[in-house]
């Protein structure tokens, strides 16, 4: 929990930082006066000012944000010797540069941190493909437990290396956004050589990307053999005799392909919401067992699943997953770009009723996920931060009222009239653009309250 909530408030004023730095930074170079420079809001805890007419350096008490207050004679009077550094006094060109540098901070910070990311490393899975889900894409593909994935191609033409199972869920879910189908160079564990294999994901009529989808696509858990880890006492595992070190080779007279089948078939043990009891047979220590194991049934969302309460599972292959100076700051610019795409995209399509609202994600989900990435390692932080760094520079472009992006708007509009938004405009624009924020955080709150309720 303090690692969860110590690495929010990281990102949080990594982020802030940044993005004021960014206005900050250019507003100095245009001659603008800045007043203060803060990291949170409310009451200031640290302050720092080297001279009467310098820049006030605050942080202050609540950490969701932060602001760069420029001298501004809308503001308050300023000065007749100050009205050359006033910002409302400075060209159209300059007043865009300035606020639309913020939101440019972040995506520069995010090019830098996936760049540094590829350059430290990280370790991942392999490429090692477990069962797909039954009736899914993959499935139908061709696709069998302990294939390996080597290259994609959305042509057939130009092939793409595919170095762990991450690169390749992020190759697979371009094309759903994109409607595209995915050729998948595959070579089987068991021999074989190399063959190709079609994923038609526009079969799946849809572009939104969330669990539901991904499951239908088929790519789920990186392959582990069906072996059992440590069971839960007095766990459905447990109460039937099934130990450690169990090799599930069977259940109901079928042979078991990895640990992924095992759960899955573990999830379907249930009719009418009643458990079916299901006969295992498992190699232990080269004796071949029988058993009988009646799952529990358990809520998972919507849904009545079976658990038996035990780890399924051996630990994966995992690859090391480092580049090159130049190619890592390649790949940087590019994911730095495909996300910024995908999150328009996704936007466009939630506005208009093409994508779930349960894709927003809030504070809630940030914190979580910082914990997590901060376990597992500075490379996969780094990943982490850039994401959301991208995030939040095109979402500050958006043009919205009390974002950066709308103050763009309002420039845009002034560069092609001649004349700014009157003040009765933008008063009604400000209150419509509070409403519309506050309803987006309030369904992001939502969705990551039902996330931890197991309700999405």
């Amino acid at each position: 929990m303090i690692t969860t909530v110590l690495a929010f408030l990281l990102t949080l004023a990594i982020l802030v930082v940044i993005h004021e730095y960014g206005h900050y930074r250019v507003a100095v170079a245009c001659g603008v006066k800045v007043l203060r420079f803060s990291v949170g809001f409310g009451r200031v805890l640290w302050r720092r000012q080297s001279g009467p007419d310098a820049t006030e350096f605050v942080v202050s008490a609540l950490p969701l944000g932060g602001y760069v207050r420029m001298l501004d004679e809308r503001e308050g009077p300023v000065a007749p010797q100050d009205l050359p550094r006033a910002f409302n006094r400075q060209s159209l060109a300059r007043r865009a540069a300035i606020v639309a540098a913020g939101p440019a901070a972040n995506l520069l910070l995010a090019v830098l941190l996936f760049a540094a990311a590829q350059w430290i490393g990280t370790s991942e899975p392999r490429a090692v493909l477990s069962a797909p889900l039954p009736a899914s894409v993959a499935e139908q593909a061709g696709l069998r437990s302990g294939d390996h994935v080597d290259a994609v191609s959305r042509d057939g033409s130009e092939w793409t290396d595919v170095r762990s199972m991450n690169d390749l869920r992020w190759h697979v879910t371009q094309a759903v956004l994109d409607g595209e189908p995915l050729q998948l160079s595959v070579s089987s564990r068991r021999g074989g050589g190399s063959h190709t294999l079609h994923l038609d994901l526009p079969r799946l009529g849809t572009r939104d990307v969330d669990a539901t989808v991904l499951r239908h696509v088929g790519l789920g858990a990186p392959y582990s053999e069906a072996v059992m880890g440590e069971a839960k006492p007095a766990g459905p595992a447990a109460r039937a005799g099934l130990r450690a070190g169990d090799r599930v080779l069977t259940v109901d007279g079928r042979a078991v392909d990895d640990a992924q089948d095992l759960r899955e078939r573990i999830r379907r043990a249930v009719r009418d919401g009643v458990a079916l009891p299901m006969r295992w047979q498992v190699d232990r220590d080269g004796q071949r067992v029988d058993l009988e194991v009646l799952p529990r049934v358990v809520e998972d969302g919507g849904q009545r699943i079976g658990r038996v309460d035990a780890y399924i599972g051996q630990p994966v292959e995992m690859v090391t997953v480092r580049r090159g100076l130049w190619e890592g700051l390649g790949l940087g610019v590019q994911r730095t770009w495909d996300l910024s795409v995908l999150t328009l995209k996704m936007l466009g399509r939630m506005l208009v009723g093409e994508a779930s609202l349960r894709n927003l994600s809030g504070p809630l989900t940030i914190a979580d996920y910082a914990g997590q990435s901060v376990q597992q390692g500075i490379g996969y932080y780094l990943g982490f931060l850039a994401l959301v760094s991208v995030s939040l520079g095109v979402l500050n472009l958006l043009p919205l009222p009390m974002l950066d992006g709308g103050h763009l708007m309002y420039y845009l509009f002034e560069g092609l009239t001649g004349r700014p938004v009157s003040e009765l405009w933008l008063g009604r624009l400000q209150r419509g653009g509070i409403a519309i924020l506050l309803a987006l955080m309030s369904v992001a709150l939502f969705n990551d309250v039902a996330r931890l309720l197991g309700l999405h």
